[in-house]
């Protein structure tokens, strides 16, 4: 049984936030340039090239890519070998309060009645864990800081099972992912229950992008909106979809589609009795 230590956390914690801030996947860069070689229309074009020097401008002098450096969320995999003898979520906590200490983290996270800012992106809830046991010794942490910009479009509904998920879904994305900072990335949830849904396609969108005919059909059409590169026109509105389904009742379908703009921010570090790495 490994033995994990709670500084190895902290700093872990701290590290990996702050890498997700100032560098993207190369996955995701490669597929803005991609984009990019593809765009016909000049103005999206032009967009596409100042992200894309955004990105190395961030990564080079190690700055946040985005003025709004989004909720603390972590996809958290804990391997059925390893031993805490703390408390993991607190831990956690803790390298957010660094990060944000350190200028990584802009304080972002407030009472949802009040509006009152914590000062530090921690409180009830927050930061938000998605926790899987998986097999292993190992202990590995996911940054993923989530703007309200994308987060803010999203949206979920409870239709008919007779109704059309993917009409629903681009009659909502024609209307609302302009202003979700696009080309964005689409992770959508289908089946299972209201908040089951909603669950599905954040887990959606935090992986990569899906290549079933499911998901290529719906990525072209999403594109086929002609929105474009913050919505002002252009052959790339998505940069990729993922698709997450469960079992539903007989009498719902609720299909629900969490956002993340192109600025897919991520990283990873994997802690051993070692200690930690970033992948």
């Amino acid at each position: 049984m490994a033995l994990l230590r709670r500084p190895d956390v902290v700093e872990a914690t701290e590290a990996v936030v702050s890498k997700a801030q100032v560098s993207l996947p190369r996955w995701v860069v490669r597929s803005i340039e991609s984009a990019l070689r593809r765009e016909r229309s000049e103005i999206a074009r032009y967009h596409l090239e100042a992200i894309l020097n955004n990105i190395r401008i961030a990564e080079s002098d190690a700055r946040p890519i985005c003025q709004d450096t989004g909720l603390p969320v972590f996809h958290v995999e804990i391997g059925k070998e390893c031993s805490l003898d703390f408390d993991l979520r607190e831990a956690i906590a803790e390298g957010v309060r660094r990060a944000t200490r350190k200028g990584m983290l802009r304080p972002n996270v407030v009472d949802p009645l009040s509006r009152s800012n914590t000062g530090d992106n921690t409180g009830p809830g927050m930061p938000y864990l998605i926790v899987d046991r998986v097999t292993g010794d190992s202990l590995r942490i996911t940054a993923f800081p989530k703007g309200a910009g994308s987060e803010n479009m999203s949206f979920l509904g409870m239709l008919n099972p007779a109704d059309d998920p993917f009409e629903y879904i681009l009659d909502n994305l024609a209307e609302r992912v302009s202003n979700a900072c696009p080309p964005v990335f689409v992770g959508v949830g289908i089946g299972g229950t209201f908040d089951q849904a909603a669950a599905l396609a954040k887990r959606a969108v935090m992986g990569l992008p899906g290549e079933s005919e499911e998901e290529l059909l719906l990525l072209e059409r999403i594109n086929d909106l002609g929105i474009g590169p913050m919505g002002l026109g252009g052959d790339t509105t998505a940069l990729g979809v993922k698709i997450e389904k469960a079992f539903c009742h007989t009498a719902s379908l609720p299909v629900a589609v969490n956002l993340q703009c192109w600025a897919n921010r991520r990283a990873t570090v994997t802690l051993t009795e070692e200690g930690w790495s970033i992948e």
